[in-house]
């Protein structure tokens, strides 16, 4: 039973192999990883940590540089590449106590994985576990959100205080390790280590986890009325309607009083809201215990490969199994779900494609996952991991997670804090385990999670919902969305009754459905990042405007067997100023043999190179062929002297539309209509004369999908063609890579 590990925990504490009676062995802090439910593809493994003798604090620097209050929402971003170090404490457990051993200083969650190898012994477990289980001594904890500060290129208007605990991480010498396949349990540690011959006698003499009763009353309050949540909606979708960002994905809080030990709150989700991505931390001497039941994976790898499962898209379970039948094919076949979900895997695949090998990232499997109150969309991606890549750089790059944050990456991230104006801490950040040898790591992320704080004898606990919102979104579903995902928290802290939720409550289940996915392509070419400087670098040049589908983009073109080299155009510094001589000579210098104008949120005016890479094309100041996406087919349409407005009938952002064309130029060998995915808010419209010729329009409403000069190799499109739900885009792209350059 997966109830089983609680059950052995609690054994432990009390035969002094767990917690404060088992300090002669390590520090009464306890972490563990619980796959609970039924057994499946999800809940494998569950691992109990032994008492750790070394662990790793990273808290809020001081004297973080301020940034001026602005606003995303309405296209104000301040980008900055440079990082501020953060200082990593390492303690060492003796003497009864957590005393300083010493500082590890880094500017990422790569680095301070990588200068912890020398604290990490090399020597595998006597015992080896099945082989998606740590082999050697491994770190495990949790990071807060809040180390988005080094994942991504901006600064927090609304940081955590100075000293707040940002990460926290231990080192693992010995475990259990329960297999839920077998229900059986095994123990491993290096050689001769008293604590783990101790614990093999252990394994099956503890007696069985008794129900508990219901917790005792007490009050929350939230941190947003339902009126408030819904105001806040209603400013994201008309930032959406302006171009800004596609999807936010906005967090609401309760706080309250606990009336119990965290441990208990987690035993009673562990029995009546089981997910296979739990976990249980508690730091006695910090007065902190992270209580979390969250269904969904970061990142996980075994050294050569990453896997990582979005989920998106949401229904409450059913009363009955008509019902829930009902309400699961109504979100399958709900638009504004499927584009949401779509919109996620496309992010996805981008993260992971700065550690992929080309044309290896595939869709493995796409479920409905249902848990105790509610049923999920879920993709499962994997990816051979690129020669010289590992897990750990794969953590820093998809960190914090995009199902809850959105979608372009950087701007939704800037958009939360500005509408959050609170820190997240540990919520929607990532708790799990990684070997800093191998890279091999298993990382959740952090929802469904109590956050709960001890001052004095007290606990108090802070818990956070909320959903991702786009154009489609309807406020006041949304506001109820929010409270079904917190709702099992809520009850197990006492804060909500029972007969209050009349959320119908369902066993774990999954249900396979038909797989949407890319057009596979073969390794061929490389992709590299330059920062314009280099000479003749001989590839496709392309344009990156901050946007979370770029990599897409380039893997897809690489593995047209093109070598791809993505230049930064909006990276913070606002001392280069871009026009078409300065465009002319890095052209010249380069040599690209194609160019491409990529997406990204926001006007084609926020992107000073990509607009003077049109303009120098338009003039005939440079000869190589060009193709704009979406911001880059904008760009070039203004350029021309076409208008930017608003879209007619609204922003689509993760949904294909059928697109008609004449079968020729850029979309030869491709029938019309067909399907390609949008992901846009603005449009072009044509206002007087211009030099470009609309060679594609959305069915339907003759919305410009396409524009090709009439004389110059210059080609766009408002739609992606990288996306999983563009049927023939590499066909497209194949189509402009064979365009060569004017003499």
């Amino acid at each position: 039973m997966s109830l089983d590990i609680l059950a052995l925990q609690n054994h432990l504490q009390e035969v002094g192999l767990l917690g404060p009676k088992a300090v002669h062995y390590g520090g009464p802090d306890e972490v563990l990883l619980c796959s609970s439910g039924p057994h499946s593809h999800l809940a494998e493994y569950s691992i109990l940590c032994g008492p750790s003798r070394l662990r790793v604090l990273v808290r809020q620097p001081k004297n973080m540089e301020s940034v001026q209050p602005h606003s995303p929402l309405q296209g104000e971003i301040f980008l900055h590449q440079e990082k501020k170090t953060f200082t990593a404490q390492v303690e060492e457990w003796k003497h009864g106590c957590w005393y300083h051993s010493t500082s590890i200083f880094a500017s990422g969650l790569d680095e301070l994985m990588e200068k912890l190898r020398d604290l990490t012994s090399t020597e595998c477990f006597e015992q080896l576990p099945n082989s998606k289980m740590p082999q050697r001594p491994f770190w495990t904890g949790a990071f807060a959100y809040d180390m988005v500060q080094w994942t991504q290129p901006l600064r927090l208007q609304n940081p955590p205080k100075e000293d707040e605990l940002l990460t926290i991480l231990w080192l693992v010498e010995r475990m259990v390790v329960q297999d839920r396949s077998r229900e059986s349990m095994t123990v491993h540690a290096l050689q001769n280590d008293d604590w783990a011959q101790k614990m093999s006698r252990n394994l099956n003499q503890y007696p069985v986890l008794e129900g508990l009763e219901p917790p005792v009353k007490s009050q929350e309050s939230s941190s947003l009325s339902d009126q408030r949540h819904e105001a806040i909606i209603d400013d994201i979708r008309e930032s959406i309607l302006d171009g800004q960002m596609y999807q936010v994905n906005v967090g609401r809080w309760w706080d309250g009083k606990l009336t119990e030990h965290p441990r208990r709150i987690f035993q009673r989700l562990s029995e009546k809201n089981p997910a296979p991505f739990s976990a249980f931390i508690l730091a006695p001497d910090l007065g902190l215990s992270l209580v979390c039941c969250s269904p969904e994976s970061l990142i996980k790898s075994d050294g050569s490969r990453v896997f990582t499962s979005p989920i998106k898209g949401t229904r409450p379970r059913g009363e009955n199994d008509e019902k829930e039948a009902q309400l699961r094919d109504e979100m399958v076949r709900d638009e504004k779900e499927r584009a949401e979900h779509r919109m996620l895997v496309d992010l996805m695949r981008n993260d992971i494609a700065t550690v992929a090998k080309v044309g290896s990232i595939r869709v493995e499997r796409f479920d409905v996952e249902a848990y105790a109150h509610v049923q999920h969309l879920v993709t499962h991606l994997s990816a051979d991991l690129e020669d010289g890549k590992n897990g750990v750089e794969a953590i820093h790059n998809v960190f914090p997670g995009g199902s809850i944050t959105g979608c372009p990456r950087t701007v939704v991230c800037a958009a939360i804090d500005e509408i959050e104006q609170r820190p997240r801490s540990f919520w929607t950040g990532s708790i799990g385990w990684v070997d800093v040898h191998s890279g091999a790591c298993s990382l959740n992320i952090a929802i469904r999670t109590l956050i709960a704080k001890q001052q004095r004898k007290q606990w108090f606990g802070s818990v956070a919902a909320g959903g991702g919102i786009t154009i489609g979104s309807d406020p006041q579903t949304e506001v109820e969305e929010a409270k079904w995902k917190a709702a099992a928290l809520r009850e197990a802290c006492g804060w909500l009754e029972t007969e209050q939720s009349d959320l119908p409550v369902g066993k774990l289940a999954t249900h396979p459905l038909l797989i949407e996915a890319p057009p596979q392509t073969v390794r061929a070419g490389k992709v590299e990042f330059i920062d314009g400087s280099e000479n003749e670098t001989n590839g496709v040049l392309l344009i990156d405007n901050l946007d979370s589908f770029t990599l897409n983009i380039a893997h897809a073109v690489s593995g047209l067997g093109r070598n791809v080299n993505v230049l930064k155009a909006r990276n913070g510094d606002s001392e280069r100023r871009w026009n078409r001589e300065a465009v002319k000579e890095l052209i010249e210098r380069i040599k690209p043999t194609h160019i491409i104008l990529g997406p990204g949120p926001g006007k084609p005016t926020d992107s000073p190179l990509t607009m003077a890479v049109a303009h120098a094309a338009l003039s005939e100041d440079i000869t190589v062929p060009i193709l704009g996406i979406c911001l880059g087919h904008q760009a070039i349409g203004m350029a021309a002297g076409m208008e930017i407005v608003r879209s007619t009938g609204g922003p689509i952002h993760g949904s294909p539309r059928r697109c008609e064309h004449q079968a020729n130029g850029i979309f030869s060998g491709i029938e019309s209509p067909t399907l390609f995915t949008r992901y846009n808010s603005l449009c072009v419209v044509t206002s007087g004369p211009t030099s470009l010729v609309e060679t594609a329009y959305e069915v339907g409403n003759r919305m410009v999908m396409a524009l090709q000069h009439e004389a110059l190799p210059i080609h766009s499109v408002q739609f992606h063609p990288e996306s999983v739900g563009s049927r023939h885009g590499l066909t497209l792209l194949q189509n402009f890579l064979s365009i060569e350059a004017d003499a």
